[in-house]
């Protein structure tokens, strides 16, 4: 695990910011932007993928 972390460090300067929307109220928002009971909600959110009919 020391050796991933020396990494990351050494790569700082390279990682930019990644934003995740969500839908919410039929339009997307930044998970960012939401308030601290939201943001919880969205943690507990179970995902899944839906399989085809065919």
């Amino acid at each position: 695990m020391n050796k991933t972390r020396q990494i990351l460090i050494n790569h700082q300067h390279l990682r930019t910011k990644c934003l995740v929307y969500t839908r919410v109220m039929g339009y997307h928002r930044p998970v960012e932007s939401f308030n601290i009971g939201k943001k919880g909600e969205h943690k507990q959110r179970i995902h899944f993928n839906e399989k085809s009919c065919c």
